[in-house]
Parts: structure tokens; C-alpha cells; sequence
């Protein structure tokens, strides 16, 4: 059986029939402007060939002579005489890598698979370079449907490429450090995850890292230094890790790094501990020396694992855990911080829904006088009645509220309430007209661009004289923002409204803020007052405490007085008024009302 590939006529037969038909002196003499025609046309041929800008081929399949023109060979920076009309001069040009691919296509058209040949493949030029070019081409067919030649054209795509490279590594590298971006490393995370499927003894383990305070020096340096501290801490990063390693960008301060083939935790641990260390120098930024640290959630990949978006979800709460327990540390993922997200998940969206529901009441902590005990006001303090939990402590829920931004609605919410109580009991009688309500503001509260028109809103609804407010701000909250805070209280304090300084002593308070606050009172923190005896170390920070007030010119509030001996151990350090479960514990509005009565009788 004769082969399709085996013609019965050569090609070079029929190119001469072809010819000798089309030049035939009868037919000329019959028409004599036909061989004119055909000469005008082969010229206009010629000319095409030598103007284009594409390398033009054209290959005798059944002689295997391959002929180039002029672009081709200066394309690949060659002169004429030194390609030969070989395939092979084309082929062994060819990259390694490339070179079955254009076999595989070439064929496919050749035996009719493809309407035509296509392919993109880097060619090596004189000068050693590789360029990439696109190569196309169309065979003609004999009677029998065998190809008998081929021809095309060959693009140089180098540049085309380049750009394409270049839009790629941008869609899947960070901008700002060059790191892998999320997309890029979740396809790696993906890839490792299916090796593991083939290799089950294989281990895999995965790091979140998160830069601690990197918002301070963002906001006091400005975000050009806060970007170099970025690129720094990823360059840094990489010089702990293994070859091999993934390291990647997610956004903002928040970096991952995936650690394949690892010595069970304790090598992702060990890993951790070399990012801990190299962070722990200080950096040089422009002027500027800054220290950095880094909380760090690890996760090792288990058989339960199947999907890579469960593994940074593991990762990214162990982070979190890390965080909330003091940051510049680590913390191995466990199930019970799983169970433990669930259970905020599930408390946020209650939340959402509880200021609808009605849900929330405030209790009100007497503040006396600790000279005599009477009442100086209260201290309005939230509670959540959920409807199949109970009360629910604010230590519960108020964490979850902050974090998610539901405390400035809930915050508005405790601020309108307070003063419309204040308000109501201040009629009573011109002795309770005279106590002042306090209300806590939260970080989030402080910042928010509504919170002198709710603070205004709250009182022109209630009618309550805003002498008779006082708004608590904690330490540690007023200084991560003091220069933005020291505006905002003035503007506040411009309302009318008193200003306490919460849980004084528990933070790192700069003296030089503390004089440019307009503060009334500094509150001193539960934990001084519990411990306090006149020969520890609790005793002599309430006693600076108390000094320092007053050499400021600012009223002392003591918290959590228990015991009998704790207040004279304050009078007589000259603090004037307290706190505490000894007067007593947060009341129900209608308890706290019995308060109100009693010096009103």
C-alpha cells in the first residue's frame, strides 16, 4: 500500500508542470500579455519579499530545501551566504526547550490535523541571544491531500514578550518589594498542596507575619519611611529564610512565608526564630532609627487540610493569637483557636443585631467623695442582655465590637443614653443636678470624624448641662494618637465637657503631652490600688500618681477600692475620690436611681 506520504509525482515534477503550462509558447502566442503578466507579477513577488518586515521561509517537504529570505537571515544577525537551505539551519537554532513543540505543530499541519502552523518558540542569534519569534506557515496539497511544500513568515515577538513578562510579574508580584503577591503565592501554596497529596510523608508549613504598631510609624514618620520599613523588613525576611522558601507580600504590614520539606514544627519554629532575630536590629531610615518586631502565627499542614485558603485562615488567627498575648512572638495554630473564632463570629453577628433588638442597658458605678462618701456621680458602664446568654461582661464582647467598628454605633448609643439618664435624674432635686455622668470612648470613637457632632447631638437632645458630662479616654488610646489627640480634646473640651484620663499609670504617657492635654482627672488604675501598701512599688507609683496630679493641677480619681485601709491610705496621700466594689458595683439604672434619692432626701 503506497504511503500518503509518497507521492507518485514529485513536488519538483509539478512545479515544473506548473511552469511549463503557464509559460507555454502556444498559449503565449495566443495571448502574448500573459508571460508579461506573469513576469509583472513574480517582480511584484520579489519586492514583497525583500520590503517585508517578516523573515519569509519557504520549505520543499519532499527535497527538504528550506529557503530563507533576506529579513530571516538579518533577523538572526546573519548574511546570506552564511544560512544554508536546510530545515536544519532553522531547527538547531531552535531553544532545547521549544524545539519538540514546533516539531509537533509543523507535523500536525502537515498531516492535515491544523488549518494552518503557528508557533510561538525563542530562536538563538548570531550574537547568542534569544529571541522570541512567532513562526507561521500553510502547506499546499497535491491531488491526494499530501503536502508537498510549505511557506510562511517568521515575527520577531522579542519585545512583545518582554512587555508581556513584564505585565505578568506586575499581576503576580507585590509593587513595593517585588515579593510574590497573594495570587501568586496561593497558586504555590496550591501546587505544594497536591505535591503532599502524591508524597503523604512530605511536610509543609506556613508563617503570617504581621509588623507590630507599623500604623505608629506610618503615621509619625509619614508612608514614604513606613514604605522603606516595608521593603526593608522584606529583605530581611528573605535573608532568614531557606532557599527554596516562598516568601510574599498579602498587602499593608501583612507578610507569609511557605516552608516545604521542613523538619516538622520545630523547623517552621526555628525559621520563625531567625525572623524574630533579624528583625529585632534596628533600622535606618533616612535620619530616622526605628525598631521593628513582628507577630508571627505558624500552621503545619495536616491530612484535614485540603483547600490552601484553610491553611492561611489557621495561620492568619495563630497571628492574631500571638498578637493579643503581647506581640514580637509566635504561636503555633491549635483546633481551640478555631473553635474560639467561631464562637467571635458568631458573637459579631449577634452584635450587629443587638442595638436593633434593644439588647444593651448600662449600669451605673457610684463615684464618692472619700472623705465622707457621698456621691460625686457615675460611671456608665455597658452591659449586653443576650437573649439566650444573659448578661454578657463588656470583657466579652467589647474586644470583638472594637475590632470590627461596631463600638462607635454602640458608643453613640451609651453616650445618648448616659446623658438622657444624667438629665432625668438632675431634676430630682437641685443636689442631683450637681453629678456628673462619665462615659469611656474608645480608640475607635477618639478618631471618628462624628464624634464632636454626636457629643454635641447627645447633649442638645438631653438637655443635660455638658459641665455635667465627662468623657474618659485611656492612656494607651490617647497616646498611640497624641498629636491628632491633643486637637481633638481641646475641640472637645471646648463643648463644656470634663476629660478624665483612664487606667493613668498603665501606659508610657510623655509628660510633655500630659501638660498639653486639656485634661480635669487622672484616674489611677485598679491594679495600683489593689496591691497598694505604703512599702511596695504599687504604693509609690500611686503616690507619684498623686503627686504629679497635683503639681498639674488635676483632680485624682482611685479605682477598684475594696478595703477599708485602702481608702485612708489614699486620703492621706491627698486623693480625694474613688471608686470600687467597698461603695459598690455597677448598678441597674433603677438601683442607681436609690443613690440619687438618698441625697436628694
Amino acid at each position: 500500500m503506497t504511503s500518503r506520504w509518497e507521492p507518485r509525482r514529485t513536488a519538483a515534477d509539478m512545479r515544473t508542470d506548473v511552469l511549463r503550462r503557464i509559460t507555454d509558447s502556444d498559449i503565449t502566442d495566443r495571448n502574448p500579455t500573459i508571460s508579461e503578466e506573469f513576469a509583472a507579477g513574480g517582480e511584484r513577488f520579489a519586492l514583497a519579499v525583500k520590503g517585508a518586515n517578516d523573515g519569509l521561509w519557504d520549505w520543499d517537504v519532499s527535497e527538504n530545501v528550506m529557503h530563507f529570505s533576506r529579513r530571516w537571515h538579518s533577523m538572526l544577525g546573519y548574511e546570506d551566504a552564511e544560512i544554508a537551505a536546510r530545515p536544519s539551519e532553522w531547527f538547531q537554532r531552535i531553544h532545547p526547550d521549544d524545539l519538540d513543540a514546533v516539531r509537533g505543530d509543523i507535523a500536525a499541519h502537515l498531516e492535515g490535523d491544523t488549518p494552518h502552523f503557528e508557533a510561538e518558540h525563542r530562536v538563538r542569534a548570531k550574537d547568542g541571544r534569544w529571541i522570541w519569534v512567532l513562526a507561521r506557515g500553510l502547506a499546499c496539497r497535491d491531488e491526494r491531500d499530501c503536502a508537498y511544500r510549505i511557506a510562511g513568515s517568521m515575527t520577531n515577538i522579542t519585545r512583545q514578550k518582554e512587555v508581556e513578562e513584564q505585565l505578568l510579574h506586575q499581576a503576580f508580584h507585590d509593587g513595593l518589594t517585588g515579593l510574590p503577591n497573594r495570587a501568586l503565592f496561593m497558586d504555590r501554596l496550591t501546587h505544594a498542596l497536591r505535591r503532599l497529596d502524591r508524597k503523604p510523608d512530605a511536610t509543609l508549613g506556613l508563617l503570617f507575619l504581621d509588623v507590630d504598631r507599623f500604623k505608629v510609624v506610618n503615621d509619625s514618620l509619614g508612608h514614604s519611611l513606613g514604605d522603606e520599613l516595608l521593603r526593608a523588613v522584606a529583605r530581611r525576611i528573605q535573608r532568614s529564610v531557606r532557599p527554596g522558601d516562598t516568601v510574599a507580600r498579602l498587602g499593608g504590614d501583612e507578610f507569609t512565608i511557605l516552608v516545604e520539606d521542613v523538619e516538622g514544627v520545630e523547623g517552621v519554629i526555628r525559621v520563625s526564630d531567625r525572623i524574630q532575630a533579624a528583625l529585632a536590629e534596628p533600622f535606618d531610615l533616612a535620619t530616622h532609627r526605628v525598631f521593628a518586631s513582628a507577630s508571627i502565627g505558624v500552621v503545619m499542614r495536616t491530612p484535614g487540610y485540603r483547600e490552601p485558603e484553610e491553611l492561611l485562615r489557621d495561620a492568619d488567627l495563630a497571628m492574631y493569637r500571638a498578637k493579643n498575648r503581647g506581640r514580637n512572638r509566635h504561636e503555633v495554630f491549635t483546633p481551640q483557636m478555631h473553635s474560639r473564632a467561631m464562637k467571635l463570629m458568631e458573637l459579631e453577628s449577634a452584635l450587629r443585631g443587638a442595638l436593633e433588638r434593644d439588647e444593651f442597658r448600662l449600669h451605673y458605678q457610684p463615684i464618692v467623695k472619700l472623705s465622707d462618701g457621698s456621691l460625686e456621680g457615675f460611671e456608665a458602664l455597658i452591659r449586653w442582655e443576650h437573649p439566650t446568654r444573659g448578661l454578657v461582661s463588656p470583657a466579652d464582647f467589647l474586644p470583638v465590637a472594637e475590632e470590627s467598628g461596631l463600638i462607635v454605633p454602640i458608643g453613640e448609643w451609651v453616650l445618648r443614653e448616659a446623658c438622657r439618664q444624667a438629665a432625668e435624674w438632675s431634676l430630682l432635686s437641685p443636689e442631683a443636678a450637681r453629678l456628673h455622668m462619665s462615659v469611656n470612648l474608645s480608640g475607635r470613637q477618639l478618631m471618628s470624624p462624628t464624634l464632636i457632632e454626636d457629643v454635641r447631638s447627645a447633649l442638645q437632645d438631653s438637655g443635660l448641662d455638658p459641665a455635667l458630662l465627662t468623657l474618659e479616654i485611656t492612656e494607651n488610646v490617647v497616646m498611640e494618637q497624641a498629636a491628632e489627640a491633643t486637637e481633638l480634646l481641646q475641640r472637645i473640651k471646648d463643648l463644656g465637657v470634663r476629660l478624665h484620663m483612664d487606667d493613668f499609670g498603665t501606659g508610657y504617657s510623655s509628660l510633655a503631652y500630659l501638660r498639653r492635654f486639656p485634661l480635669d482627672t487622672l484616674k489611677i488604675d485598679r491594679s495600683f490600688v489593689n496591691d497598694m501598701s505604703a512599702d511596695n512599688d504599687d504604693g509609690a507609683i500611686v503616690r507619684a500618681i498623686i503627686t504629679l496630679a497635683h503639681t498639674l493641677k488635676l483632680d485624682v480619681i482611685a479605682e477598684g477600692i475594696e478595703q477599708p485601709e485602702q481608702i485612708e491610705q489614699l486620703r492621706a496621700l491627698g486623693c480625694r475620690h474613688g471608686q470600687g466594689y467597698h461603695f459598690s458595683r455597677p448598678l441597674p439604672a433603677d438601683d442607681a436611681a436609690q443613690w440619687v434619692r438618698r441625697i436628694a432626701a
